[in-house]
């Protein structure tokens, strides 16, 4: 297949850190490629703290959201669906479909299909959905963009690499060497800074940016680099069937 005629990415995901997290190195090589970059969240991460509100930690975290993203020169997007309560229903799906009709990507990253909460894995099926519909003249009534096509698709680790009900390691079809990359990824993760204590007090973890580059490390073990993303592509018809991510910035396929 011949090469994107727009270079746009869309990380499209559950909430706001999960693309610092999975792809961002990823997005940086591109951005440096000169793509445009997008970082969208179902929810604005309205539930991630112990001690405020829903809408003084949502707020907090749509900034933290919009700081990570100007790091890629990016824009930052929230569908503002609630935290533990994303479904994938008519109401969601609309709403992906619209915000990809306004990004028109040509490469998207999203959650893998089987993830450690179910907010992770009705973002998959809206990624799924929108990836393949938006250019569908009437699911929308946001105007249909000029050259709409069916993007390429890739899925990230899960978190912590492993499937959560069988605990094997999560299968890839792509690895992306993020090494020169790292501390700038690092850079984009700490702009939220709210998650630090929410995650030491629910999930009994201090390791925030810690945990993140100990998976990369590991990923990078297996592609030779000091540090890798890992994705699995979509090879569903009628999606892009060549590995643009290795045809773009090298790697282990």
């Amino acid at each position: 297949m011949p090469p994107p005629t727009r270079n746009v990415a869309l990380a499209f995901f559950a909430h706001p850190d999960d693309a610092e997290i999975l792809c961002a190195g990823t997005l940086l090589r591109l951005r440096d490629l000169g793509w445009e970059i997008h970082i969208a969240t179902a929810t604005p991460g309205d539930a991630g703290t112990m001690t405020l509100s829903a809408e003084e930690i949502a707020a907090i975290r749509r900034g933290e959201g919009a700081s990570s993203a100007r790091l890629v020169d990016g824009t930052y997007h929230c569908l503002e669906e609630r935290d533990a309560k994303v479904v994938y229903n008519e109401q969601s799906n609309q709403k992906a479909i619209d915000l990809f009709r306004q990004v028109n990507p040509t490469l998207v990253f999203t959650h893998p299909r089987e993830d450690y909460m179910l907010d992770h894995e009705q973002v998959h099926l809206l990624a799924r959905s929108a990836s393949f519909a938006f250019g569908v003249p009437n699911v929308s009534e946001v105007p249909r963009p000029d050259g709409a096509t069916i993007p390429w698709l890739y899925y990230t680790d899960p978190v912590e690499g492993r499937n959560p009900y069988t605990g094997a390691e999560s299968p890839f079809t792509t690895m992306v060497d993020i090494s020169s990359v790292m501390d700038r990824k690092v850079e984009m993760l700490a702009c939220h800074a709210s998650q630090r204590e929410w995650l030491r007090a629910h999930h009994g973890m201090d390791e925030y940016i810690d945990a993140m580059r100990r998976h990369g490390s590991q990923r990078g073990e297996q592609a030779c680099v000091p540090y890798a993303e890992a994705f699995q592509q979509h090879m569903g018809h009628p999606f892009p069937q060549n590995d643009l991510l290795t045809e773009l910035l090298g790697g282990q396929s």
